[in-house]
């Protein structure tokens, strides 16, 4: 832009244009531009300007200084950094500075021009130009005092119009007498903080090793001064960053998803079989995995196109293939210097509200959606003529399935070490093997023990073809036969349940009322006989199951296979023994040997001979039983997961999917706070004690409204952060420190992930020896909700806010769960200290009276919740809907409570540092980040609904698409 002409007072939305890299490969993802701010900065200075002249004969300027560097190779000019707007001084000094990035070198030839402005109209972005000043980098290096004054002139270069003071900052330790000091000339309205555009500060700071920057990427950094209670100033580092895993981790569960889904497919092809009706069944619930696998490819082939920066921008929130990104994930970080104490930091991850946006909220959340979805599937199951099975009795047959295809392989491995060991005639390794191998074989038949697979093994029978003629040809004498059809519909069910009488059958498998998951059964004759209990103690629904109990089946025949792999085991053990020359020692309790088979089995074989020969055909019978028992219980369980899939066509898949999404944005979270929380912690022994003796708190707060679509997003959000509790994390040993292999993996199943997080050798050494051998760490994940705009305005006078009430009630009642955990397995010197000394008792006490008190818009639970989480070295997160607006509002907050709590920010400063965080800050980077415009979402009326504390500083707000 010439001199002299009216401007945009804010480039540096140009500054983001041209040196920006916009996402691409994905639709919606090239129009949020990324700040690219170094690690390690060379040259940083504050402005100052002196007698300036303002366009008015008596009006004093509101001046604005634009940066632009001239480069001498190039020789065109960037748009480099701009300040912030200082109102009606002739003398204003701004509070915002200016850092050079690699690209811009110290060198002599390097020019830095400076253009004040007069901005007139902050509404409309009207500015004029003032003056001009030019120098160079090795100017300001060379400089008496490391300070400039430079002459403003006209755009003819003739008439002066002021001068601009130009003083290099050192952000290095600040000394003692740096911090007493208080300038004499500065303005008192104006001396409360200095803010310096930064990277990270220097060499030495830890926040630069190759550790965090394999996750944690393009930094963006604010550097204040503040002064404190006694007149010293506190140096105050405002850090945000991306995060890989937003990006990864969503990928590395896709991968997952479709993996579970073609296994499951693979299952029910295995089923062999079935008769006509269960096999249209099976063909129909094959198909809707099919869709459900297409459609995850090619999510996941679209996410495998992205480059560029590592986050999904909110005006991104509803694209279909970054359905499973999170919104606006980014990690807060804010460090602070004050003399003679340590440097203190505090960390928040801030993210969109994990949510289906794309699939919309029109039907709710998900927490309505599920529960809605579990009262229809019990009528469905009497449409599809299935057996109703609750969601634990699902979730145990996918634990079922999980554990024998788990353990069958590390079985049979242990079984050929065994045979290794005696090969080589070592009896310690025979021994040490074979104690292994029972272990994980006793913990494979444990893992069967459930009525759960005998039953379903009874239903599956039933469901084979050539079922209903053997009935027939079984009915009993006196009885007029009875032409029993393979699928009666629902309404000759019910004929059936009330004329036939009663037999004194039993159900499949004889399961008791509590752990029976059918509903009814339905004997050979039609008779509907005496079903149990339901769990909720109510009286079962009649006539809901149709599958018959067949009385040619040996209801005895799964017990016997089971217990065949614990004899088998008790007779290599035997074996064993007496290769060892000692009396036969019987470990597995629950299946004693008889003498005669252990006669038989020690006989049978050649006493003299080789020991491998002679274990050989015991370890293979033992294998054959327990692929026996694999065989039989995954068939079982596919069997009871076909019945609930069937049941749940179609809107079950659809939950399912919308699931998938929910949590897959929750763990990116998740996973990006365990990450950076175990990278600060890694010297605090306290803090690596309690994350194996107990686990981590990791603490959500909330402020989406309870109203309109938000208060779907809530119950999504809900849900997938619920769902956290079914994941682990473990820390592994890095292959080597290439950033690649510093990346966290995630490995399991749907109802149950670990996340591993490789660490360099140097660091895994130091850690303690729990966690070397991979115990794995607890994630408890807490939700608090309170809502502040003005729909929630509306939702606390005309609306419903139970679910809020809800939330907060049962994750109060988790937290406090956590701690009394903790008190009892920690010292509290494990614990941070801080300058705030109330007891965490008394903290959780006063936000158990705050959750239960009807009060509107309490904000106090999110800071007492907040307060606690850091209390405990837990993981803070905030959301709302985009991550940029409201939570710019709480995280700012928050950071200055913690000055004025922990560091003694002098209560005047308190709302002029909130203000100069709000309007010069991380905070509004992210939203130029995502929205490629310096304005929060808010507007007038919008903010008188808010509390104040909550509301951001005028001209920094205004009508945007967010």
């Amino acid at each position: 832009m010439e001199d002299g002409g009216t401007r945009h007072h804010d480039c540096r939305v140009d500054m983001m244009e041209e040196e920006g890299e916009p996402l691409t490969g994905g639709d919606g993802l090239t129009g949020a531009g990324v700040i690219l701010i170094p690690k390690l900065p060379h040259v940083e200075f504050s402005l100052e300007c002196r007698d300036l002249i303002g366009s008015g004969r008596d009006r004093k300027p509101n001046a604005l200084v634009q940066v632009a560097v001239i480069d001498p190779r190039e020789q065109f000019l960037v748009s480099h950094a701009c300040t912030e707007i200082v109102e009606g001084s002739r003398d204003p000094l701004f509070l915002t500075g200016v850092t050079f990035p690699p690209e811009y070198p110290a060198s002599p030839e390097t020019l830095v021009k400076l253009t004040v402005y007069d901005v007139r109209d902050k509404a409309r972005d009207n500015s004029s130009f003032l003056g001009s000043a030019t120098f160079s980098v090795s100017d300001l290096l060379r400089s008496k005092d490391d300070q400039l004054t430079l002459n403003l002139r006209s755009s003819d270069g003739v008439l002066a119009v002021g001068t601009v003071l130009v003083s290099r900052v050192n952000m290095g330790e600040m000394e003692e007498g740096d911090m007493d000091h208080i300038t004499a000339d500065v303005q008192q309205a104006q001396k409360c903080t200095l803010v310096c555009e930064s990277s990270q500060g220097t060499p030495n700071d830890k926040d630069n090793s190759p550790l965090t920057s394999a996750v944690f990427k393009n930094p963006v950094c604010k550097v204040y001064k503040f002064q404190t209670v006694d007149s010293k100033w506190m140096l105050v580092r405002e850090q945000m960053e991306e995060c890989t895993l937003s990006f990864s981790i969503p990928r590395q569960l896709l991968h997952l998803y479709i993996q579970e889904d073609m296994r499951r497919i693979q299952e029910l092809s295995d089923l062999g079989e079935l008769s006509p009706h269960w096999d249209n069944l099976r063909k129909e619930v094959i198909a809707r995995y099919g869709q459900v696998i297409a459609v995850y490819q090619e999510t996941l082939a679209e996410l495998n196109k992205i480059t560029g920066p590592s986050f999904k921008p909110s005006c991104s929130k509803a694209q279909r293939y970054l359905e499973f990104i999170p919104i606006n994930l980014h990690t807060q970080r804010m460090r602070v210097t004050c003399p003679r104490q340590t440097d203190a930091f505090y960390d928040v991850i801030t993210v969109g509200a994990p949510a289906a946006h794309f699939q919309g909220f029109k039907g709710g959340g998900l927490q309505r959606l599920l529960s809605r979805h579990e009262a229809e599937k019990k009528s469905f199951s009497t449409a599809y003529q299935c057996i109703y099975y609750s969601p634990e009795h699902t979730a145990k047959a996918q634990e079922v399935l999980h554990s024998v295809g788990h353990l069958q392989p590390l079985i049979s491995g242990l079984a050929d070490q065994l045979l290794q060991a005696a090969q080589q005639h070592s009896m310690a390794g025979l021994r040490e093997a074979l104690k292994t191998l029972a272990g994980k074989t006793e913990q494979f038949v444990h893992a069967l023990k459930d009525e759960l697979v005998k039953s379903a093994l009874l239903a599956l029978h039933a469901a084979q073809p050539g079922y209903v003629t053997k009935n027939q040809n079984q009915t009993l004498p006196g009885h007029q036969g009875h032409s029993h059809q393979d699928h009666p519909s629902p309404s000759q069910r019910g004929q059936q349940g009330q004329s036939q009488p009663q037999n004194p059958g039993h159900s499949p498998g004889q399961p008791s009322a509590t752990d029976s998951p059918m509903v009814v059964c339905n004997n050979v004759d039609g008779g509907s006989q005496t079903a149990p209990i339901r769990e909720d103690g109510q009286a079962p629904l009649k006539n809901q199951d149709s599958i018959p109990c067949h009385k040619e089946y040996d209801e005895e025949e799964w017990d016997r296979v089971w217990a065949d792999v614990a004899k088998s085991l008790n007779c290599v053990i035997a074996m064993v023994d007496k290769l060892q020359e000692q009396e036969p020692i019987n470990i597995n309790q629950e299946q004693p040997i008889p003498k005669q088979v252990l006669a038989d089995v020690i006989t049978s074989h050649n006493p003299e001979g080789d020991w491998r020969e002679q274990l050989c055909p015991l370890l293979v019978r033992l294998k054959e039983c327990v692929a026996e028992v694999v065989v039989r219980a995954r068939r079982a369980m596919t069997f009871v997961l076909l019945q609930e899939a069937a049941c749940s066509i179609p809107q079950g898949l659809f939950l399912k999917q919308r699931r998938d999404v929910v949590f897959s944005q929750a763990l990116a979270a998740l996973a990006c706070g365990f990450v950076m929380r175990l990278y600060a912690g890694m010297e605090d022994k306290g803090f690596l004690r309690q994350l194996h003796l107990v686990g981590l708190v990791a603490q959500f707060e909330s402020l989406l409204s309870t109203y309109s679509e938000e208060i779907g997003m809530l119950e999504d959000m809900e849900v997938g952060i619920s769902d956290l509790h079914r994941v682990v994390f473990k820390i592994t040993q890095a292959k080597t420190d290439d950033p690649c292999d510093l990346q966290p993996l995630v490995i399991g199943r749907r109802d149950h992930y670990t996340v591993e997080v490789p660490l360099p050798r140097l660091a895994f050494q130091t850690l303690p020896h729990e966690i070397k051998e991979g115990k794995a760490l607890q994630v408890y994940p807490v939700l608090f909700n309170v809502g502040i705009n003005e729909q929630q305005t509306i939702a606390d006078r005309f609306g419903d806010i139970s679910l809020q009430e809800r939330i907060n009630q049962r994750n109060f009642e988790i937290l406090d769960s956590y701690y009394k955990s903790l008190r009892d397995k920690v010292p509290s010197e494990c614990l941070p200290s801080f300058q705030t000394q109330m007891d965490l008792k008394d903290l959780l006490g006063t936000l158990g009276q705050n959750v239960v008190t009807k009060k509107r818009k309490n904000v106090e639970i999110l800071w007492l919740a907040g307060t606690i989480c850091r209390r405990l070295n837990g993981i803070r997160f905030t959301s709302c809907k985009s991550a940029k607006d409201r939570t710019s509002m709480s995280v700012t907050l928050e950071q200055c409570a913690l000055l004025r709590d922990e560091h003694q920010l002098n209560k005047d400063y308190f709302i002029r540092a909130l203000d100069c965080m709000r309007r010069e800050g991380c905070r509004i980077e992210n939203v130029q980040k995502n929205i490629k415009c310096r304005k929060y979402a808010f507007n007038m009326l919008q903010l008188m609904a808010f509390p104040k504390i909550y509301r951001p500083p005028e001209g920094t707000y205004g009508k945007v698409d967010s």
